[in-house]
Order: structure tokens, then C-alpha cells, then sequence
């Protein structure tokens, strides 16, 4: 038992620092996201540049992908409520990470009305000159008929996938409450699992890691094909944004929950005190 804890213990943390080696990798694409875009500014703007790059962004989610799918087939549970996620993270996860047809509606902002404009130059933090078209490459908010209409048949498309996949998670959720998992809970006082219950539970899990690795095929697939529609200054605007968002929303839930959990212990110490002498801190939460 102890080995097999340790064992459970090891997966995580390999887990938990494939992600974080990720952010990081995040981090560095946003950088040399801006950079390259910044450079149409200049005569430095190489075509070929951008398009490597973009191409290597890509490549580096398809690598953490397989790193991914290889964790979840020793362990998934993590992976649908990840102890390395705030609980507003954690609140937005679709099958261990973002819903692909997320990345639409960031197209939609980006190429949308004057508010949703005002959206995606927060996002990329940049000036307006840096989304000016060059050598005829338009930026994100110059989207043609065509263009956009790939998007919208893209955007269907995988919405219709997306619904089959969490069909097929709500089907494994009910099958707990079923043979034999739901009548061994009920015959019995104790809470050891007997042999048929833990293949059962195996099972179920190896049903899950299925269910990401599909999740995390879906999401390729689509952030390939967008790519193939836009054109590169706009594969670039829109792979930052997208990077943009998931850096923040990771950040805005780590100081939330940060603020919202330092209240909590210190209301929990003035219980502990008997309620006397409750911090100011806590009163003001």
C-alpha cells in the first residue's frame, strides 16, 4: 500500500511539473510572439520567421500533449480538478483544459465590435501600430468573407465533437452508480474496496485518460486548422491572445484565491480564539 501511495505521489508531481515546464514554454512563446510582431514596425519583419515560429508553437502543444496523454495513463483523476489550478481555473476546465471551440469565440473578440477590439488590445497589451497589416498579410481584425466563414463551419464542427466527448463523460459518471461499484457501497460498512471494485475503478479511469487524450486530439486538431485559415500575422495575434488569456486567468485565480484564503484563515483563528478579537482583514473580506 505505502508503495503503491508513493507511486500515486511520484505521477503527480510528474504531473504537476509537465505543467509547469508548460507555463513556462507559454511564457517564453509570448515573448517571442511580441517581438516578432513588434518587428513589422521595421524593415526586419521576416515572413518566414513568423511562420517557423507559429509552426514551432504548434509543435511544442503537440509535445506537451504526449506528455500529457502518457501521464494520464498511469493516473487522469488529477487531471479533471489539477491541485496546480486555482479553483477558477479548475471551474473552466472541459476534459482536463479548455473547451477548442474557446479558441473561436477568441476570434470572434479579436475581428469583433469596438468593445470586443478593446478586449484584444488588453490581451495583446500591444499599440495599434503593431496590428497593421504588411507585405498584404492583414492582421486578426481584417478577417475576409472567406476567412471567417471557415471559422463559423470550424466552429460548428467542433462544437459537435465537443458534445459527443461530454455525452460519453456523462455516460462513465453514471456507470459509477452503477454494478458493482453502487452495490458494494451500499452492502457494506466498510469502505475497502473489494477486487471487482477496483477493476471497476480502473476501468472507469482508463475510460477518463481515453476521454483526454480524444479531449487533447480535438484541441490540436482544431488549433491546426486555424492556423491554416489565418495567415500568419494573424496566427500570431490570436496564438497570443489565446496565451495571453490562459497566463492571466491562470494569475487573476492564484491571487483571488490567495485573498479570498487568507480571509478564511484568519476568521479561522479568531474561531479558534472563541471569535474574540477578529482581524481587521477578515472583517473586510
Amino acid at each position: 500500500m505505502a508503495s503503491g501511495s508513493s507511486s500515486i505521489c511520484g505521477i503527480g508531481h510528474l504531473q504537476k511539473e509537465c505543467y509547469y515546464e508548460w507555463m513556462r514554454t507559454q511564457s517564453k512563446h509570448i515573448v517571442d510572439l511580441k517581438e516578432v510582431l513588434m518587428s513589422q514596425r521595421s524593415n526586419a519583419y521576416d515572413h518566414h520567421k513568423l511562420e517557423e515560429l507559429v509552426g514551432r508553437i504548434v509543435n511544442d502543444f503537440q509535445n506537451y500533449a504526449d506528455k500529457r496523454s502518457e501521464l494520464a495513463d498511469r493516473s487522469c483523476s488529477s487531471y479533471f480538478a489539477p491541485s496546480w489550478n486555482s479553483s477558477l481555473e479548475n471551474g473552466l476546465l472541459w476534459m482536463g483544459g479548455c473547451r477548442p471551440s474557446s479558441f473561436m469565440r477568441i476570434i470572434y473578440a479579436l475581428c469583433g465590435s469596438h468593445a470586443e477590439t478593446q478586449l484584444s488590445q488588453y490581451l495583446l497589451k500591444m499599440d495599434g501600430e503593431v496590428v497593421d497589416g504588411h507585405d498584404g498579410d492583414s492582421s486578426m481584425s481584417e478577417l475576409n468573407a472567406t476567412q471567417l466563414a471557415k471559422i463559423n463551419d470550424l466552429h460548428v464542427e467542433v462544437i459537435d465533437k465537443e458534445d459527443k466527448l461530454s455525452k460519453l463523460s456523462a455516460n462513465m459518471q453514471e456507470d459509477v452508480a452503477d454494478m458493482p461499484i453502487a452495490v458494494t457501497a451500499f452492502s457494506r460498512d466498510s469502505v475497502e474496496a473489494d477486487v471487482a471494485v477496483e477493476d471497476a475503478l480502473d476501468k472507469h479511469e482508463e475510460g477518463m485518460a481515453v476521454l483526454i487524450a480524444d479531449a487533447d486530439k480535438l484541441r490540436l486538431e482544431t488549433l491546426k486548422k486555424i492556423v491554416e485559415v489565418l495567415t500568419p500575422v494573424q496566427a500570431a495575434e490570436f496564438l497570443l491572445s489565446g496565451k495571453r488569456l490562459h497566463v492571466s486567468l491562470h494569475e487573476w485565480g492564484r491571487v483571488r484565491e490567495e485573498r479570498r484564503f487568507g480571509c478564511a484563515r484568519a476568521e479561522d483563528a479568531a474561531a479558534a480564539r472563541g471569535g474574540a478579537g477578529k482581524s481587521k482583514r477578515s472583517a473586510t473580506c
